[in-house]
């Protein structure tokens, strides 16, 4: 199925991660040749997370991402859209807080949260400026907005090598590992399409956040933004 058939039909994209659940870390892993850990980490530095703070991780699949946000003492929501993702996070990590959320429609109140979080999922988003309206929603006032996303790389040497050649890897290698290829397809698609670092700030800032500010992880292919609430 298409990038472009998937994103009009929010149901066929969690039905697409229920299937990849079993082996989604291992494949991120993999297709990012060992980069995503370093990305990962390079959140929770950026967030910086401190005892008692409650920070909702939106699209948090297993739970990876809530992990060390957890370790740091915070008070971690782990939400995500797809219940396979749900499901195999309770398998790994049942002392996480997993709840069903779809990024649209949030089931928590106005003014929750210290810090919302996303990471490489903003992009599967159908509707992004209805999200980022439901995280300014739920943050408190002062509350922080981090986004882990993939973007475009600043050297166009570079980013022609990343997008020809890189991209081109993802469905041969994602046949060979994956029990569902077309969605790897899917996610190389979605990569390609998305809007680069400056496009995305304005969207954001879009939508009234304040202080919207990225920062490129190696070259541009993966970006943090981040913003506050007024």
């Amino acid at each position: 199925m298409s990038r472009a058939t998937l994103q009009k039909d929010p149901q066929a994209v969690a039905a697409m991660f229920d299937e990849t659940a079993a082996k989604y870390d291992l494949m991120n892993d993999v297709m990012s040749l060992g980069q995503t850990r370093v990305w990962r980490r390079a959140v929770v530095q950026a967030i910086a997370p401190r005892p008692g703070e409650r920070i909702l991780d939106i699209a948090a699949g297993p739970g990876s991402s809530s992990i060390p946000l957890r370790r740091a003492g915070a008070q971690v929501v782990s939400a995500d859209f797809s219940l396979g993702m749900l499901r195999q996070g309770l398998r790994q990590s049942p002392d996480l807080d997993f709840s069903a959320a779809d990024a649209t429609r949030l089931p928590f109140a106005d003014d929750s949260f210290d810090v919302v979080t996303m990471s490489f999922g903003f992009r599967n988003v159908v509707e992004p400026e209805v999200a980022l309206g439901e995280f300014l929603r739920v943050a408190r006032p002062g509350g922080r907005l981090l986004i882990a996303e993939f973007s475009q790389p600043v050297n166009s040497l570079f980013r022609t090598i990343y997008s020809e050649y890189l991209m081109a890897a993802f469905p041969p290698v994602a046949r060979r590992l994956s029990s569902n290829p077309e969605s790897y397809v899917y996610l190389a698609e979605s990569i390609q399409a998305w809007p680069a670092q400056e496009p995305l700030a304005h969207q954001i800032a879009g939508t009234g956040w304040m202080d919207v500010a990225w920062r490129n992880l190696t070259g541009g292919v993966v970006a943090l933004h981040r913003a506050t609430k007024a």
